[in-house]
């Protein structure tokens, strides 16, 4: 099984996981040349997906994906409430309803020969959920736009080989940032938000164990974060664990706002 982010940030997000006989998209949320282009490096085409699954309708995760399923037919998977907000995003133009796969938060299913677990989130918007993905004992995880997370949400995460883990923003950079009113600052920083870098340490602490390979900081902010600040913030929160001192044993590192991610292979 393979991973790679395509687009992680505040201003698009789009990761690739997939193998030999599969090709899955988790959200679309830049231009149709864009993940085009970043699909390409990795000799794949939008042609070749055999699946979009979407977390949330917010704009920066479902920006190309009217046109995309206009285009390519390809089938997009969703919860009820993520397909109703996707309905009313006008930008997005007309869709084939159906090309719509509805399912429930908290559920699994099967794109191709891998295992998809929809796990329910905390964030503003109808019903997010984020995703794992299993094939031949190997799992990969993508999980950010969380406004908190908790004991269930640990369990999902344990065991991943690799993972996409948020962190969102530095909090003194959010709340000194003059360009964000306060509803705005108190909108990330609430349980419906985004973790910020100490808490996405936090929670990656808790999910290590002794066979994860890669994870990478993702869905950073372009305004109140910087990706050295992020990777040290959590490096910080993981000193002292119990599986090893140097982070770079689990592949720390953190994933571009824009463009190709390391292609990560199980």
């Amino acid at each position: 099984m393979k991973l790679m982010t395509i687009a992680s940030g505040s201003s698009g997000n789009v990761s690739y996981v997939g193998n030999d006989n599969t090709t899955i998209l988790v959200d679309v949320g830049i231009t149709m040349k864009a993940v085009e282009a970043g699909l390409n490096q990795i000799d794949l085409t939008c042609r070749d997906v055999d699946a979009i699954v979407i977390t949330h309708e917010h704009i920066d995760h479902v920006k190309s994906l009217g046109v995309i399923s206009r285009k390519y037919n390809i089938p997009i998977y969703a919860t009820y409430g993520t397909i109703d907000g996707l309905m009313a995003i006008k930008s997005l133009g007309v869709f084939d309803y159906n090309l719509f796969k509805p399912i429930n938060n908290n559920t699994t299913f099967n794109v191709g020969n891998i295992t998809v677990n929809a796990k329910s989130i905390s964030h503003d918007t109808n019903d997010p959920v984020c995703y794992s993905f299993e094939e031949n004992g190997n799992k990969i995880a993508i999980a950010t736009d969380l406004g908190m997370y908790d004991d269930m949400m640990i369990d999902f995460l344990s065991e991943c080989d690799a993972m996409v883990i948020e962190a969102n923003h530095d909090i003194r950079m959010l709340e000194a940032n003059p360009l964000y009113p306060y509803i705005l600052k108190k909108r990330i920083l609430g349980d419906r938000g985004h973790l910020c870098n100490e808490a996405c340490g936090r929670l990656l602490r808790q999910v290590l164990n002794d066979h994860i390979k890669y994870v990478a900081l993702g869905h950073l902010s372009d305004k109140n974060n910087y990706p050295e600040l992020a990777y040290e913030a959590v490096k910080q929160e993981l000193a002292g664990n119990s599986f090893s001192d140097d982070v770079r044993d689990f592949g720390l590192c953190v994933a571009p706002r824009s463009g190709n991610g390391n292609l990560i292979e199980l």
